[in-house]
């Protein structure tokens, strides 16, 4: 989805025929300025997309930036200053804001995590556990918070899960079909699979002609001795109830990536507000 779709659908969403709070009292040529106004400590996202959707509101919009995307904020900063139609920017605020808020939670969620490892060589991902139809602004928010994006959809990466092998008849076999498939539809695209033991591992190391294996679920010492059978032949990626006070402990087993669904499903957005100037 392009950032012009997105505000066409938030457009319908919300103003349909019109906004009337803003039609009832605001004079049609008036023109007013505001301040995006940083009420947290965190990590800030979004003032890209932001500045595309006031744009889209109003294509005369003036915007003075004093913050980029991924700066560290503190309570009482002010990322950019606006001067618009206000019709326009009465309209567009509570968009900006809805959007910038979950960004930026993103974004500083993300950047602790990436701290917690800084100095060891593992990246950190996200997944596609994201809000339908705004993955891409929450995928771009992990990016600005410094992790790395995993896959897009289903479409632009093959990855093998737990229920994939299952149904497929084991790991061999799953691994098998999907060559086979890509091969027959002329398709290049990455295989990740998902392991749930050492024993699932070698069969895959035995298969090969994968990408990276992910260790879901694993114990640290069951993570070293993956890595250690692994060799480095293909990425490695451990999974499953990842977060703060463990991921540097993942980390330091060896992996290559350790991927957390809290970057995007479990945030509090950070409290933002659109103020006046006078």
């Amino acid at each position: 989805m392009t950032i012009e779709q997105f505000v066409k659908l938030c457009k319908e969403e919300d103003i349909k025929d019109g906004d009337h709070s803003a039609l009832a009292c605001i004079p049609a040529d008036a023109v007013d300025k505001a301040k995006l106004l940083v009420k947290a400590d965190g990590v800030i996202a979004g003032i890209e997309v932001a500045k595309a959707i006031f744009r889209e509101f109003d294509e005369n919009v003036e915007i003075e930036q004093i913050l980029k995307d991924g700066d560290r904020v503190k309570y009482g900063d002010i990322a950019f200053y606006v001067v618009s139609n206000s019709r326009a920017l009465l309209s567009a605020e509570r968009l900006v804001l809805n959007v910038m808020q979950r960004m930026s939670a993103i974004a500083t969620k993300t950047r602790e995590f990436v701290d917690a490892v800084g100095d060891l060589k593992t990246r950190v991902l996200d997944t596609r556990k994201t809000t339908p139809l705004i993955r891409f602004l929450e995928k771009e928010a992990v990016k600005i918070g410094g992790g790395v994006n995993h896959r897009f959809g289903l479409y632009d990466m093959i990855m093998l899960k737990d229920n994939h092998i299952d149904f497929a008849g084991g790991v061999k076999e799953a691994i098998q079909k999907t060559k086979q498939y890509l091969a027959e539809n002329d398709l290049d695209l990455k295989i990740e699979v998902e392991t749930r033991n050492l024993d699932e591992v070698k069969i895959v190391l035995e298969e090969g002609g994968i990408h990276r294996i992910m260790l879901d679920n694993y114990s640290y010492e069951e993570i070293r001795e993956a890595v250690k059978l692994i060799d480095g032949r293909y990425e490695t990626e451990a999974s499953g109830g990842i977060n703060l006070d463990t991921v540097r402990n993942f980390a330091a087993c060896g992996v290559d990536y350790v991927s957390v669904g809290a970057l995007t499903h479990s945030v509090y957005n950070m409290d933002l507000s659109l103020k006046a100037v006078k």
